[in-house]
């Protein structure tokens, strides 16, 4: 996979003609938009539609967790649009990633659709350990991060949402080659980390495993986007020259 497929961008504005000025300025540099819970509330499931049939990968960021039958048919709804990544939240249980994934493999088959792959968000890059610690999980984000992506895996999903910091402990974990982890919590060098807690670099991601790494404000708040986001793609393209080096 191309070094800039593997850059997805967070469109985490608040209207579609900022949106779509993002879009049009990194067409071709970056691999995938990421469109959240703050732009498909503003704007809908259309936009979702309108940027698939652009020809662009979306990652539908919802984060879906509630009983199993409600987001079984909330991810045959995301397969409908097109989209190429969607993301229920681990901590759903078991019976609900099993649903999830049952439900939209049949969906796929049954209506001729491209089956997009489905992840699960593990431990939220913004959480530390006195978060954890207030909403009872008495254990390290390490260990949570190990132990969901072991249930993901066991309940037939294609990947986590996981702390660049905590993608070795699931490659660790979970020995599927295909199993993708996607690494929200990245920052350029010299970048803000803002409310991320558990951050590194591009270069430090890629060279722990991640396959896919989502960045937002460094890339969407710089004067020139398009510049800003090839900056990030050098970054991560340097860990292949250090490794032949």
């Amino acid at each position: 996979m191309k070094m800039n497929n593997r850059l997805i961008v967070a469109l985490d504005v608040s209207n579609a003609n900022e949106a779509q000025r993002l879009v049009d300025g990194l067409r071709g540099i970056a691999g995938m938009f990421k469109i959240g819970s703050q732009l498909f509330t503003a704007i809908g499931p259309e936009f979702v539609r309108h940027i698939v049939n652009s020809g662009e990968r979306v990652f539908l960021d919802l984060k879906f967790h509630d009983i199993p039958n409600t987001v079984a048919a909330a991810g045959v709804e995301a397969t409908r649009m097109g989209v190429a990544i969607f993301n229920v939240h681990a901590v759903g249980g078991s019976e609900m990633m099993r649903r999830t994934a049952g439900a939209v493999a049949e969906a796929a088959q049954a209506e001729g659709l491209t089956k997009p792959a489905i992840i699960a968000v593990t431990v939220l890059t913004s959480a530390n350990q006195m978060t954890l610690d207030e909403v009872g999980w008495t254990s390290s984000a390490e260990n949570l991060v190990e132990r969901l992506s072991l249930l993901t895996a066991a309940a037939g999903l294609d990947g986590v949402v996981a702390s660049p910091r905590e993608v070795g402990i699931v490659r660790s974990a979970v020995t599927k080659p295909e199993f993708i982890v996607v690494t929200p919590g990245v920052r350029p060098q010299g970048a803000a980390h803002g409310d991320q807690s558990r951050v590194t670099t591009p270069a430090e991601a890629i060279a722990a495993g991640a396959d896919y790494l989502v960045i937002g404000r460094p890339i969407i708040g710089a004067s020139d986007p398009a510049k800003a986001a090839l900056q990030v793609i050098e970054e991560m393209e340097s860990t292949l020259t250090n490794s032949i080096g």
